[in-house]
Parts: C-alpha cells; structure tokens; sequence
C-alpha cells in the first residue's frame, strides 16, 4: 500500500543470499502509515533486503563500504556497548535500536522528548519533514565552547528515526549532514543501508536492543580500554596522559 517492500517467504524464484539464509522467521504485521517512510529502509531483517556489503552487529547491520568508519560506541561506566556512529568525512550518524510495540508511535514520543531535552539544555529546535518523516532539527549547546563574547556556542544536529516491526532505530547526525544540503543525502543512504535484527525474544518497549561486535573488533575495544585505564592511571601518578573514549571502528 505505502510501497513496502515484500517479506522474504513472498519472493519466488530467488535463491536466498546468505545474509537471508540465517533470518529469523518473517515478522507478520500489517501495514502502517510509518511503513511509507522507509520504503527503501532502513530494514526488517525478515524483509527483501538490497544487497550492499554490512558487518553484522547483532541487532542491526550497518554497511561498510570505503571512506565509511564504523566506530562502536561503549558507556565507560557499565563497559556496555550503547550505539554504533557511522563516520563518513566530516559528518557522523549515531544509531541505536531500540524494541518497540506492534503499534506505531515510538518515535513520535521519542521526538518529544528529544525537543524537551533540547530547550532545557538551552538550545533550539524545530520539526521538519525529512526524507524519513517527522524529524528534528536542533542546535545543541557545546558545554564549555563560547565565543569571543562569552556566549555559549552550539552545534547542528538533526534526529532521525523510523518505526520498524516491533522496533524504531534512532539516528543523531552531526557535522556537514546536519548543515549542508549537498552532504545529507549521502548520510540519509548510509541510515537506509542499515537492517534491524528484533529477534523473538521479548524486550519491554524502549529498551535497547543488543548490540554485539565480532572478535577482531572485540579485541580492539579491549586494547583500547586497556591503554585508556593505563593513561588514566599515568595521569592520576602526575606523570600526564589523555582518557581513551571508550570505543571501537573499522574502516570500510
């Protein structure tokens, strides 16, 4: 109805890639107003999914590809892996996924949340109808970053998300995307690139889904921890030294 694209038990006569080989049984919804928004993705797992290159994060899987970095973002606190950025020249797009109910709506209560937060840290926003819906586009302030005049500058940054089956991916972009007309499109495709895996398992609304990370990138976040809590305790013993920022990437 809204140019949805088929679940794949609706393909015949196309042999399954291997990506589709190891996809969850199909999701059975109806379809909804939202599904309009995403009708070249991003992606259900369970759904006819193009064929570009992707590294498999658990519950999405975000395209590679070259001048394209995937960095996994890490709470240095709890050591749990909360987002994944997508850095391509001089923009950036944090997602994260997050479990939704059947009915749409999720993230038209996240932008409002979103807004709120925005105003009470003292900064600007405004609705827009981007290439995926309702989205917001905000200038956020810089803590510690003023001008000549002392006054507090921000920074450009616009939220983009979209109601999934039974989950909504949330995207901040940052940089020239959120700024320049010319550099947005190409972000806006990295963001329909990307497949959502729900899974069967149930996971109340709102929480995020799990992000995991294969071996090779395993290994570097624990080298990087390693270096950062040993310049972390250099610094403590006078003798200098930066924190680390609790992270991964690879480069496409």
């Amino acid at each position: 109805m809204f140019g949805r694209r088929r679940k794949k038990s609706e393909k015949s006569g196309a042999a399954d890639t291997p990506e589709v080989a190891q996809q969850p049984t199909p999701v059975q919804e109806p379809d909804k107003p939202e599904d309009r928004h995403r009708a070249e993705g991003p992606w259900d797992a369970s759904e006819s999914v193009p064929e570009v290159a992707r590294i498999d994060l658990g519950a999405i899987r975000v395209p590679v590809s070259q001048g394209l970095e995937v960095q996994v973002n890490v709470a240095q606190r709890t050591n749990q892996i909360i987002g994944v950025t997508l850095v391509q020249g001089n923009s950036a797009l944090q997602v994260q996924p997050f479990a939704a109910p059947k009915s749409s709506g999720l993230w038209e209560e996240m932008r409002g949340e979103l807004r709120e937060q925005v105003v009470s840290q003292g900064g600007k926003v405004e609705d827009f109808d981007g290439p995926f819906g309702r989205e917001l586009r905000a200038i956020v302030p810089v803590e510690g970053k003023t001008n000549e005049e002392g006054r507090q500058l921000g920074q450009r940054v616009r939220f983009i998300g979209v109601d999934g089956p039974r989950w909504v991916l949330r995207g901040v972009i940052r940089g020239e995307a959120a700024a320049k007309p010319e550099a947005m499109a190409g972000m806006e495709q990295v963001f329909q690139q990307i497949v959502v895996v729900r899974g069967d398992q149930p996971v109340p609304p709102r929480d995020l889904l799990e992000i995991t990370v294969p071996p090779e990138i395993r290994q570097s976040m624990a080298e990087q921890q390693k270096r950062a809590a040993q310049a972390a305790q250099a610094e403590q013993n006078g003798q200098g030294g930066q924190g680390g920022q609790g992270g991964a990437q690879q480069q496409g």
